[in-house]
């Protein structure tokens, strides 16, 4: 066999050239950085499959992820088949359907992953962008040893492990705003064009995504902008050639420097178009962005502020208050270290700011060393725009909580999340401090060391040491949060575990999409904070089409309708014990009980109800919109037998044991309470309570199994026969059809 080649030389020079162009472009730093966002991927897929499996707190996430299942069928409205009862939370009613309160970019993103195989993909791609585009913007105006440092530093801050697990914008909008800087300095030192218009096109979308975020993190940029065509000239590029004589000459460079603009303004002004746009489809106005179409006072500025009766006379005093509050926790509690990266942040900008001094001191005519401090400062300059920009948004006061509560509110669990952005800087500047520190050490030990350890090797182990020792402050800050968080969610799977127990979702599979069974059911979901579904159970959605196998409707609010509208589901509620409290540490007991469907010429209640030894007297109050009755019964210890008959305008109360029967009017449309109530002294007793909707409007009256309830005070009731009761409490109930 020869030694020649099996490849052509041609072929092989190309495949060697390709080669020697991937290891060229393939640097320690760029591996380093690559390296960095796949552990920052892995990170936040077990964080949200592990930490958060049936999501947040925060029910924001249900919308983006409803929002992204319509984007995946191709719409942007809802069109449930009865109005009311399937209306998702932070969803906006209109002629067209109901439609988010939120931007698609975020959803449009969450489906994407969903597209590759489950919503965790997308969100391990984003916080992938967050640590790699915080190492390369580091790197761009460092080196790539700052580069390193400060995607470490921001993939072991709290807030950056938090929100990578959660379907909320704020670490996609950080990503595309680091596209953006990344290549907008990369094209001012490289002066490109291609890195310019991918500068506005990342912007663009970061806009879209979140408005006003994007505008308080490219604030510098777009200072450092105008600045830049201000002084050299070069916004007399479009005018010269037909007043040269009156504005002066262009050269090439300025002529460069416009075009780089141009590029880079006239791409994210197409975002703002875009945003404009959506407007229009959605709401019908350019300017009314469709958060202000569901809450038209929430929104940025001060004075009277309200969304769903929640509302606060925000004035800039209370706004001022409350973004101390939230930076102090921001730096104390949810970056890497908390106060010791804080410190360190603090001591990097302050390294960054006396080298530029030092070295505008040296030479101040060296034109790249100038604009590479300007470059610098840009990013410096976050600190001021986000943190100034965000005391006029109330959300930071909201997410406060109760003021004088500590551990109060979303930013105990979730962090500060409005100024996620904070990050960056923080980051980047912490690690200036730190490689500076490691660079001072190595070049004071360099003499007093062997030859073979220059100062560069020796600035690596200390960083390599420093690591070390502030990996367990590192720890230490972030697993108050995630322990905090799983916590939660320990509590939110005892509420879930019904939904479990048939296969209809599981630990994990909430955050990959569900796990829907093959039965068709339709459940009657309680609402527990008013009329909205994923308010608080966003595990459990309805599939856009609402033809899925599984349903989900607010019970207690046109059952029949509900029920007439899918008449291929079981029915059945999902019934709570226990107060909807999953900070508290106590966890709900839930369970899913089967509703019947009944019809016929009349329908006839029958009800059983404990009556405990101690009762002395027992009343009944029964009625509805049209009408009601009351009758005593007979105080026996043992079981009371109570029947309620609705006939087409009419309901009769009799039963074994009741002193009088009686008769009231029932409405065409009609929700019953049958109230029981025991008396076991002077001021002491209880009661039972039970609910069925009836419809009398028909040929036939038509019916639903009734809620039941036992209460032990007349504004706490418990469903009855979930979990203890006192000995002889107890209340069983079937609806029947019959015929008069």
């Amino acid at each position: 066999m020869s030694g020649r080649s099996p490849f052509p030389a041609s072929r092989s020079a190309s495949l060697s050239a390709a080669v020697d162009a991937v290891r060229t472009r393939l640097d320690r730093g760029r591996v380093a950085i690559l390296l960095l966002g796949l552990v920052a991927a892995v990170v936040s897929f077990l964080v949200a499959t592990r930490v958060f499996p049936y999501h947040s707190l925060n029910h924001d996430e249900g919308v983006y992820l409803q929002q992204a299942e319509l984007l995946l069928s191709g719409r942007l409205f809802l069109r449930p088949p009865v109005d009311g009862p399937f209306r998702p939370w932070f969803f906006v009613e209109s002629a067209q359907g109901l439609y988010s309160k939120y931007q698609p970019v975020p959803a449009a993103a969450f489906a994407l992953g969903r597209v590759l195989g489950g919503y965790p993909i997308a969100l391990a791609g984003i916080s992938a962008g967050v640590v790699g585009g915080t190492a390369a913007l580091a790197r761009e105006l460092y080196d790539w040893r700052v580069g390193v440092v400060a995607g470490v530093l921001v993939l072991a801050s709290p807030l950056f492990l938090v929100q990578s697990g959660v379907y909320l914008p704020y670490a996609l909008t950080a990503a595309l705003e680091l596209c953006f800087a990344v290549a907008y300095l990369r094209g001012e030192r490289t002066e490109s064009r291609r890195s310019a218009a991918v500068a506005g096109g990342a912007i663009a979308l970061a806009f879209f995504a979140r408005p006003y975020t994007a505008v308080l993190f490219a604030s510098p940029f777009i200072l450092h902008a105008v600045g830049t065509l201000a002084r050299s000239g070069a916004w007399r590029a479009p005018v010269a050639q037909v007043g040269e004589a009156r504005f002066g000459p262009i050269d090439d460079d300025q002529r460069a420097l416009f075009g780089r603009r141009l590029a880079t303004a006239g791409l994210g002004i197409a975002g703002v178009l875009a945003a404009l746009g959506y407007n229009v489809l959605v709401t019908g106005e350019p300017l009314v962005f469709p958060y202000q179409a569901f809450a038209p006072h929430d929104g940025i500025g001060f004075g009277h502020r309200e969304i769903l009766g929640h509302e606060e006379t925000y004035t800039l005093e209370l706004g001022i208050e409350s973004n101390r509050r939230v930076l102090t926790q921001l730096f104390t509690d949810w970056v890497a270290m908390g106060v010791v990266g804080a410190g360190l942040a603090a001591a990097g900008v302050l390294a960054t700011a006396g080298s530029a001094i030092r070295g505008r001191v040296r030479d101040a005519t060296d034109r790249a060393s100038t604009a590479l401090v300007a470059r610098r400062a840009i990013v410096a300059g976050m600190f001021v725009s986000i943190a100034a920009g965000n005391v006029a948004f109330w959300g930071n006061f909201n997410i406060l909580g109760a003021l004088g509560v500590e551990d109060d509110g979303l930013i105990h669990s979730l962090g500060p999340y409005y100024h996620y952005d904070l990050l960056v800087p923080t980051a980047v500047f912490g690690a200036v401090a730190a490689v500076w520190a490691a660079d001072r050490l190595g070049s004071v030990a360099e003499p007093r060391l062997p030859d073979r350890l220059t100062a560069g090797r020796i600035a690596v182990a200390v960083l390599v040491v420093a690591a070390g020792v502030a990996a367990p402050v590192a720890v230490a800050t972030a697993e108050r949060p995630l322990e905090h968080n799983t916590g939660i969610s320990e509590e939110l799977a005892a509420a879930y575990e019904p939904f479990e127990a048939e296969g209809g979702i599981s630990a994990g599979n909430a955050a990959l999409g569900g796990n829907q069974t093959d039965e068709r059911t339709l459940t009657f979901l309680p609402p527990v904070y008013g009329p909205w579904l994923n308010h608080p159970f966003q595990a459990v959605r309805n599939d856009p089409d609402f033809d899925g196998p599984s349903l989900y409707a607010i019970g207690d609010y046109d059952e029949l309708d509900v029920a007439a509208a899918n008449p291929e589901h079981d029915l059945r509620r999902y019934v709570i014990r226990g107060p909807w409290n999953p900070v508290d540490g106590e966890s709900v007991t839930a369970e899913l009980r089967p509703v019947e469907r009944v019809s016929g010429e009349s329908v006839r209640l029958d009800a059983a109800v404990g009556v405990p030894e101690a009762a002395e007297s027992v009343s009944i109050r029964v009625g509805g919109d049209a009408g009601e009755t009351y009758a005593a019964a007979d105080a026996s210890e043992g079981t009371l037998g109570v029947m309620l008959t609705v006939n087409e305008s009419t309901a009769r109360l009799a039963g074994e044991g009741i002193d009088e029967p009686g008769t009231f009017a029932v409405g065409d449309r009609d929700e019953l309470t049958l109230t029981v109530f025991v008396s076991t002294g002077p001021s002491t007793g209880f009661s039972y309570q039970l609910v069925f909707p009836v419809d009398t409007s028909g040929e036939e009256v038509r019916a639903l199994s009734p809620t039941k309830e036992r209460c032990p005070v007349p504004d706490r009731c418990v469903p009855a026969g979930l979990g203890p009761s006192p000995p002889g409490q107890f209340a069983n109930a079937t609806v029947v059809a019959g015929s008069e």
